[in-house]
């Protein structure tokens, strides 16, 4: 048997001309792995004959809808992850999985090499090679894109040239990456940052200027963290996205634009369509601000930000990042009950909490009678917290 090459195959133009290629540079026959992640579009079993088609000696498809809500989605909506603020890492929880099934398939294939499409500028290629480095150490990576400056002119001279089956001659503007926990579109007009996003960019969301529909309220119900109902609905968590992307998509909601800091080192415009995912974590922050005790919830949010740059960076299988989730998912041991949340006009607002495991004590909070709270308590408290700073002040005026 020949040597083999394990591919990532996305059904696109590059990772099609790649199965050809490299079997002719190499020698070496290939096996096209593509991931069923929710992304819609084409049949796999089309994208799968396509592999086939290309000069792949074998062409697997794995459905892979559940255990990416499961294993990488899930734990995103519990460490509220949002890279700069804004970004639920669409494309970025998706590579580790990927990885993890292009590295099975070596293993099983007795494959030493594996392959990808990414170019040399995006963060794509350090969390496919990262992550395979700490799955399969032993495992050689071939990048045809990067590596042999390939454009779409070269791929489509290959293509013609060796007779591929597949259509090169419909282009669009854009470079699209989705699945079911997002959308992300770049490049096109796009890279000029003053202009406007077109109606064309979005799939996931309508527009919430154009279909300003009646509000939606909804009633999602968590279970130590993991979204197990709507509107008193049993569901999955890959149940619980899809259902969110419909309503929350069809208010606009999860529309981002950002200029965002690649790995790399380069700033990108990017847009993102995450309602299923901006809606999710919305209302789980929420019922964390009722559940979660306060020091543990300051100390989280700095976990969150940092999970998120793991994440983001291409280290989802890093030590640090084994660390940090065994911490997150500690803090979901009491993040259970519903939230109550209207989407409209693209935005998801949070009006109603409740929750046995709630920290929120009416007798302390209310200013009405009833109130419990020992205000004469709060004097020495207040000198006492401020007297460091204060001591200080006065040293420095002193000093003047």
């Amino acid at each position: 048997m020949s040597d083999r090459v394990v591919l990532a195959y996305s059904g696109g133009l590059d990772t099609s001309v790649a199965i050809s290629w490299i079997a002719k540079e190499t020698g070496s026959e290939v096996v096209a792995v593509a991931i069923d992640l929710g992304q819609g579009g084409e049949d796999m079993n089309v994208v799968r004959q396509r592999a086939l088609d290309c000069g792949a000696v074998e062409a697997i498809v794995v459905d892979a809808r559940d255990e990416f809500a499961d294993e990488y989605c899930l734990p995103t909506i519990q460490a509220n992850a949002m890279y700069m603020g804004q970004y639920p890492l669409v494309s970025a929880i998706s590579r580790p999985l990927i990885v993890k099934h292009l590295v099975e398939a070596a293993k099983f294939h007795n494959a030493t090499t594996v392959s990808h499409g990414c170019t040399g500028k995006g963060n794509d290629q350090v969390r496919f090679e990262v992550g395979i480095g700490a799955l399969a150490p032993d495992l050689e990576v071939i990048a045809p894109v990067r590596d042999y400056a390939w454009t779409r002119e070269k791929a489509i001279a290959f293509a013609e040239e060796n007779k591929l089956p597949i259509n090169v001659t419909k282009k669009s503007p854009f470079s699209i990456d989705q699945n079911v926990w997002g959308r992300a579109v770049e490049t096109g007009f796009l890279e000029d940052l003053w202009n406007a996003p077109t109606k064309d960019v979005y799939d996931y969301t309508a527009d919430p200027t154009v279909n300003f529909e009646a509000p939606d309220e909804v009633i999602i119900t968590f279970d130590k963290g993991v979204p197990v109902a709507i509107d008193g609905r049993q569901v999955t968590v890959l149940q619980a996205i899809e259902e969110m992307n419909t309503r929350a998509g069809r208010q606009g909601v999860g529309r981002l634009d950002m200029v965002e800091d690649r790995l790399v080192g380069i700033k990108s415009r990017e847009i993102y369509e995450a309602p299923g995912a901006i809606a999710l974590i919305t209302a789980h922050q929420a019922l964390e601000n009722v559940t979660v005790e306060r020091e543990l919830g300051r100390y989280k949010r700095q976990v969150e930000q940092r999970w998120a740059e793991l994440a983001y960076d291409g280290l989802w299988y890093s030590p640090l990042k084994r660390a940090l989730d065994a911490f997150v998912q500690d803090t979901q041991q009491n993040v259970s009950g519903d939230i109550r949340m209207v989407l409209h006009g693209g935005s998801a607002v949070v009006n109603g909490r409740r929750s046995e495991q709630s920290l929120y004590d009416f007798n302390l909070a209310t200013y009405d009678e009833g109130d419990t709270f020992d205000q004469s308590l709060a004097k020495g408290f207040v000198q006492i917290h401020g007297l460091s700073s204060k001591v200080a002040a006065r040293r420095d005026l002193n000093q003047k």
